[in-house]
């Protein structure tokens, strides 16, 4: 089965990764998994502030996971399977990269305009070394692009 990694938060980025992961995997009867990053907060001398605020992180992030699993469902019947890992996104991406050697494809979004972000920037560059391949959805494409090309 051909499972597709998206890295999902409130951009417009991920939700044109998404509908192009849930496509792909509904055409080749496969999965997607949702991987919902939450930044290491910077150190504060005040260990209890400090945990709250990474709670408060991680649970706008399994909100944010959970809506995009339901949209997915609503739209492909597919249910995906939800992760929300705290660290640098680029180090969490690679771990889970290792840790799920079924994922086929690594999913991006690219904005529409400037710089395509620092994810896409990151693995387009270290792209020979993954362990699948990566798609990057261009921002400009309209959702019926995205359905054509995908």
């Amino acid at each position: 089965m051909r499972v597709y990694l998206v890295v999902i938060d409130e951009s417009e980025e991920a939700h044109n990764a998404l509908r192009f992961a849930a496509r792909r995997a509904a055409d080749t009867e496969g999965a997607v998994h949702l991987l919902a990053l939450v930044p290491k907060q910077a150190f504060n001398a005040f260990g209890g502030v400090q945990a709250t605020i990474e709670e408060e992180a991680r649970d706008r992030a399994e909100v944010i996971a959970s809506s995009a699993a339901g949209e997915l469902m609503s739209e492909s019947g597919l249910m995906p399977q939800i992760a929300v890992r705290m660290g640098d996104s680029k180090a969490v991406i690679d771990e889970y990269l290792r840790e799920h050697p079924e994922v086929a494809a690594l999913v991006l979004g690219a904005a529409a305009e400037g710089n395509p972000g620092p994810l896409v920037t990151h693995f387009s560059a270290q792209a020979g070394a993954l362990p699948c391949p990566l798609f990057i959805v261009p921002g400009g494409l309209s959702e019926d692009e995205i359905d054509r090309l995908s």
